[in-house]
This record gives C-alpha cells, sequence and structure tokens, in this order.
C-alpha cells in the first residue's frame, strides 16, 4: 500500500542525536537535513525525521512531548538474534538505555531509549517458525 514510511520524532540537539545514531550504525540521508530535521535512514523506504522541536511543534497544533515521555515505541525487524543484540548493544554503548529483553522463542526482541528517550524495539522472528504456524492454521 505505502511506499515510503516517515516516522517524526522530537529532539533536544540535532549534532548529539546525528551522533548517536551514526555510533549505533545507521547513516543519514543528508539531502533532507538542515538545520531544524535529520532524516535517518532505518532502510531503503524507511526513515525518521529527527526534528528539532520547535520544528516538530510546527506540524501539529498540539502540545510536544516532554523529553523522556513515550509517545511512540518504533519496532524495526533484524535479520537475526545477534542482530537484535548488535544493535541495542551499540545504542547502549552509545549512550541510550537499555530497557527491556523478551524472549518466546520463535521471536526474539530487546528495546532501547535513545538520548532523547525515544523507545526503539528491534525483533527478530523465526521465519520457519511463523511458515510453519500459518501452514497448521490453513490446515
Amino acid at each position: 500500500m505505502h511506499q515510503l514510511m516517515f516516522v517524526n520524532l522530537p529532539v533536544e540537539d540535532l549534532g548529539r542525536s546525528r551522533s548517536f545514531f551514526t555510533e549505533v550504525g545507521y547513516t543519514f540521508n543528508d539531502d533532507f537535513c538542515d538545520g531544524s530535521a535529520l532524516c535517518l535512514e532505518l532502510g531503503p523506504t524507511l526513515h525518521a525525521m529527527l526534528l528539532d522541536r520547535e520544528h516538530f511543534a510546527s506540524f501539529h497544533d498540539s502540545r510536544v512531548a516532554e523529553p523522556g515521555t513515550v509517545e511512540t515505541l518504533v519496532c524495526l525487524s533484524a535479520a537475526s538474534r545477534e542482530a537484535v543484540d548488535a544493535v541495542v548493544d551499540r545504542a547502549v554503548a552509545a549512550g541510550g538505555t537499555d530497557v527491556r529483553r523478551a524472549d518466546h522463542g520463535m521471536m526474539y526482541g530487546r528495546t532501547y531509549a535513545d538520548l532523547d528517550g525515544h523507545v526503539w524495539e528491534v525483533m527478530w522472528m523465526d521465519r520457519d517458525w511463523t511458515d510453519r504456524g500459518a501452514t497448521r492454521e490453513r490446515a
């Protein structure tokens, strides 16, 4: 249905956010970065626009959530359990906070909060298990 996804998040300090997410292993599309916004590339068609709080507020008429307030939880997939750990470990090493770990066998995830308190869940799902489950349901 959709071609691209952009999630918009307010941040306190664009330079600090760029450094943090670079250390986590992400890149930025500088064609969409300026003094009030960074375009964080999460995948070929997945992006997070990190906007300074004033610029973020210009997109709506509601009060901007205070830093550290969870207003959304962004969930991203990973190729393996090890990849989940690698991303979250890098985020924590860069100054993020390790929030939680969930291991359900066929699904494994860890969650971290970035420097502005935004919550990022990184998860892996065993595709063989989900394919088997779908086959069982159709039978």
